[in-house]
């Protein structure tokens, strides 16, 4: 009985926050206007009512640089990795139909805990019936290996083992599919500046996690090598220490195939992805679609690339049903010899589309920003075509090089007098030169740095750090 008076309770609760719709709307709201970097605190805040939890975790899709976050208690939080919120969204993809959650026990963070899992796919798959109520399972073992699709999953750490109501359930994977609906949209639209910035920052990420993933399977299989021999004693230790070793091994390598798919997308996916995105573009016009996916199929395309491809088809696609009047289109991408996508949009309308017709909704600054090109091809009477190029990889940032490294010994040491104020005169006297001297000094000093004043290049020594301070030996020059 008093578990049924505290189940009733709790259902009580979330229908005094939620059972009305302007009430749910309303809060629905204040998350989607939250800034990115105060989501989760957000969402967490928000959910209390509905699914009370004492830590929230979300491993995303979307944001290819930074795909895990976690909020709530610092012990907890600290201690949920990616790949545990990963097998745990596999998990639940397995044992429920998508659109609904799942709750049972799940190891996170060092031991078992109640845990609810919600799973949204990306681009726009048709969610299964959400009222549903939501399966349970014994608790399940986090260590096995795991596929994750794209998409994204969002953990709720409870305090207890109390099962969650249906109908709260169904709110919840409602809110949480809108919410990454709505990320998948900042995804799409974001600034040039800010996918430029993903895409360096996830190449970046995979360089680092691939350079330690290389120190750490090294040292383990050092540490296999004696364990596996025969000549020690204590086999039981040494069996257990190798099972030990390979579990690291494996986690290691699994945690770096995590990383790929987060911030890549299979060929085949994206494109399917962009398909259903056009069907609703086309559902009632006459204009039939042929689509081409990549022959690839197979390899991987990163996050940013697939996210500006679509975008670029996209917005090709509606300026051709809105000035071309095609009644076919054509869309295809394919994989270049120079190693980019491309995807091409082809209409057979008036072909009257303007050659900077993708520089709406900022298309092409994002299309330049990943150092890619798109042309457009219009011959009145027989159509247009659109073609964007985009590369798979960022070439490697060149070393930035400093100015001032070009400079002799005592060109540095005028540019130091420079950068504190003093004239010719002063600097001979400083550094036991002629005044002719500084002069020839100074002018091979503005050459070199290319600028055109002495003021000029005292500010370009400021931002190297000068004056130093003390010069050290003046040599006559």
């Amino acid at each position: 009985m008093i578990g049924t008076r505290d189940a009733d309770s709790a259902d009580e609760r979330w229908r005094q926050a939620w059972a009305r719709p302007e009430d749910a709307l309303a809060l629905a709201v204040e998350v989607l206007r939250t800034p990115r970097p105060d989501l989760l605190p957000r969402l967490s805040r928000t959910l209390a009512t509905l699914v009370p939890h004492v830590a929230i975790a979300q491993l995303s899709g979307v944001c290819t640089f930074s795909p895990t976050h976690s909020h709530g208690l610092p012990e907890l939080v600290d201690g949920i990795s990616g790949l545990e919120l990963s097998r745990l969204a596999a998990h639940a993809t397995a044992t429920t139909a998508t659109g609904r959650p799942w709750q049972g026990e799940a190891d996170l963070a060092g031991r078992t805990r109640p845990v609810v899992v919600v799973s949204a796919p990306s681009g726009g798959a048709a969610p299964a019936d959400a009222t549903a109520p939501a399966a349970t399972d014994a608790p399940i073992d986090t260590t096995t290996p795991h596929s994750l699709a794209n998409g994204a999953v969002l953990v709720l750490v409870r305090a207890d083992t109390a099962p969650v109501a249906p109908g709260a359930l169904a709110v919840l994977q409602q809110l949480w599919e809108l919410v990454i609906a709505h990320s998948d949209h900042r995804a799409t639209d974001a600034a040039p500046k800010h996918a430029a910035a993903s895409r360096a920052s996830a190449n970046a990420r995979a360089r680092a996690i691939a350079e330690f993933t290389g120190t750490h399977s090294a040292a383990l299989s050092a540490i296999l090598a004696p364990l596996r021999s025969a000549d020690l004693d204590d086999a039981a230790a040494r069996r257990s220490a190798t099972e030990l070793a390979v579990t690291a091994l494996l986690d290691l390598r699994q945690g770096a195939e995590l990383d790929r798919t987060l911030s890549e997308e299979p060929a085949d996916a994206a494109f399917a992805r962009l398909v259903r995105e056009l069907r609703p573009l086309l559902r009632h016009t006459r204009v039939r679609l042929d689509a081409a996916p990549p022959a690839e199929s197979a390899r991987s395309v990163p996050a940013d690339a697939a996210h500006t491809a679509r975008d670029a088809v996209r917005v090709a696609v509606l300026l051709m049903l809105e000035q071309e009047k095609p009644t076919r289109l054509h869309v295809s991408w394919r994989f270049t010899p120079e190693d980019a996508l491309r995807a091409v949009v082809r209409g057979d309308g008036l072909g009257v589309l303007a050659v900077d017709a993708l520089a709406v909704h900022r298309t092409a600054d994002r299309i330049t920003a990943l150092g890619g090109r798109c042309t457009v091809e219009a011959v009145p009477g027989w159509g247009t075509t659109v073609t964007v190029d985009l590369p798979l990889a960022l070439p490697e940032p060149a070393l930035a090089t400093d100015p001032l490294d070009g400079l002799q010994p005592r060109e540095s040491e005028v540019l130091d007098q420079l950068a504190q104020g003093r004239r010719n005169r002063d600097i001979a006297a400083a550094l036991h030169i002629s005044e002719s001297t500084v002069k020839f000094h100074v002018a091979n000093i503005l050459a070199k740095l290319g600028v055109a004043s002495r003021g000029e290049a005292a500010a370009l020594a400021h931002r190297a750090g000068m004056p130093a301070g003390a010069v050290g030996l003046h040599v006559a020059s």
